[in-house]
């Protein structure tokens, strides 16, 4: 029997940034709602889990084993840096057709977007207008926290889940002295440290402290720091992030596995992107690329280990101690949402003898991003009235570079149907059964 309280009332469903994702995310929950659309791609929608063994078996959709809340509960808010509703977002970004917008046209008219808290020098390509004027950091983060009170002023809600789906920042290393402790934080944040406190940690903070599980959807550094895990720890809220696993890193993720499970050798992977829509524009300023390639590169090492297999995955570049692992994301106009992604990926067999993999994923990045959106607010909203707080590991599913805690050398579980048995045993668990699959 579970004791994971009830999706009582409205869940307020917070966005940062209104751009390609969360224009289609909106839109397909609203479609979804009136029957007008099917939100494919989504687990919490769809997917069936074994709870029981032998006589006791039965396979069953997330909602039958855990009080996740309904789609008919959640009420978007946004806050973005242009001042265009989600009707306007949604038709100005061309990644759905007008024919699958206008049945929700009214609901996504009242969608108007905060003024966001910005700094320029963390997305120089970037040029809005409707941004906040603000004093320092920590004035910042207050404006955030009093946005999120008036919406559920407003809006009447009974919680709020908190989900960054805005640009990549240009890359923030981890600072001992700024990064590590809640109170250093908070002193770098009333000092105006612009250099270590980028204003995607401003929005965790706000998230956080007002009650409000928060979910990081880029690679930014925001709460992948353990100033921040204290933070989740002392206010009791969920975190999770970072980076929605979509295209290529799905790809990864799921295929890395097959090569090692066969003991088949790599020599090498290459990954190059082709985008064109705002995050793809973003992407094209080096900073900002390198906060990606730090994220995009994490995922294979931790799924062929050359430590582990020397013979298998020993061989390319660190002195031929490792395969050669290379991404690339090139910004392209013409395509806007749709991406395509390439992989080469040079292995070997029996007596070394050399063999070719080649994928080519045409994906759309808004269509595979918004189910994913849906899947992290509906599982961290479930996660806070289970009482679970800090980093949700088992959300590592729909991640590409899954918090872990690197100060105690903790390696993240990368691999997809290992994040898949962590993802149905915390279910198991909060639905009150046991968790009975090994991750090994």
């Amino acid at each position: 029997m579970t004791n994971v309280k009830q999706a009582e009332g409205k869940l307020g469903v917070l966005v940062v940034g209104l751009g390609a994702v969360s224009s289609t995310f909106m839109t397909g929950v609203l479609m979804a709602r009136k029957g007008l659309a099917k939100p494919v791609g989504s687990m919490t929608q769809y997917d069936k889990i074994r709870v029981g063994r032998g006589a006791d078996k039965k396979y069953l959709h997330y909602k039958d084993i855990v009080p996740i809340a309904d789609l008919k509960d959640i009420v978007f808010g946004a806050w973005d840096v242009y001042p265009a509703n989600a009707y306007e977002s949604a038709i100005n970004c061309e990644v759905l057709k007008e024919k699958d917008i206008e049945p929700v046209k009214d609901e996504l008219l009242q969608i108007v977007p905060m003024k966001a808290a910005f700094d320029k020098n963390y997305a120089k390509r970037l040029d809005g207008d409707n941004v906040k004027t603000c004093k320092d950091r920590w004035d910042m983060m207050e404006q955030i926290r009093q946005d999120i009170r008036d919406f559920k002023a407003r809006t009447g809600v009974a919680r709020v889940v908190v989900l960054w789906a805005a640009s990549t920042e240009i890359y923030v290393p981890v600072n001992e002295k700024v990064h590590y402790h809640l109170a250093d934080l908070e002193a770098a944040m009333k000092a105006n440290d612009c250099e270590h406190i980028a204003p995607s940690m401003c929005y965790a903070y706000a998230a956080l402290t007002e009650g409000a599980p928060f979910i990081m959807g880029a690679p930014n550094t925001t709460v992948d720091i353990p100033a921040m895990w204290e933070l989740a720890e002392k206010t009791k809220m969920p975190i999770a992030g970072k980076d929605f696993k979509t295209g290529q890193t799905l790809v990864k993720s799921g295929f890395a596995p097959i090569i090692g499970t066969r003991c088949l050798g790599l020599n090498g992977w290459f990954s190059t992107n082709i985008l064109g829509n705002r995050d793809g524009l973003v992407l094209d300023e080096p900073a900002n690329f390198r906060t990606k390639e730090v994220s995009k590169l994490s995922t294979l090492e931790s799924i062929l280990v050359p430590e582990n297999q020397p013979d298998l995955y020993g061989h390319g570049n660190d002195e031929d101690t490792q395969y050669y692992h290379k991404v690339r994301i090139n910004y392209y106009p013409p395509r806007n949402d749709n991406k395509e992604g390439w992989d080469n990926i040079d292995i070997f067999g029996w007596m070394g003898y050399p063999m070719q993999i080649k994928i080519n994923f045409l994906c759309r990045d808004s269509i595979l991003a918004a189910p994913l959106c849906l899947d992290l607010v509906l599982l961290s909203d479930l996660a806070a009235r289970a009482g679970r707080y800090g980093t949700q590991r088992f959300l590592s599913f729909f991640l590409k570079s899954p918090m872990h805690d690197y100060t105690q050398d903790e390696v993240p579980v990368n691999h997809l149907f290992q994040q898949y048995v962590m993802l149905k045993n915390a279910l198991r668990e909060m639905g009150g059964y046991e968790a009975d699959e090994e991750i090994d």
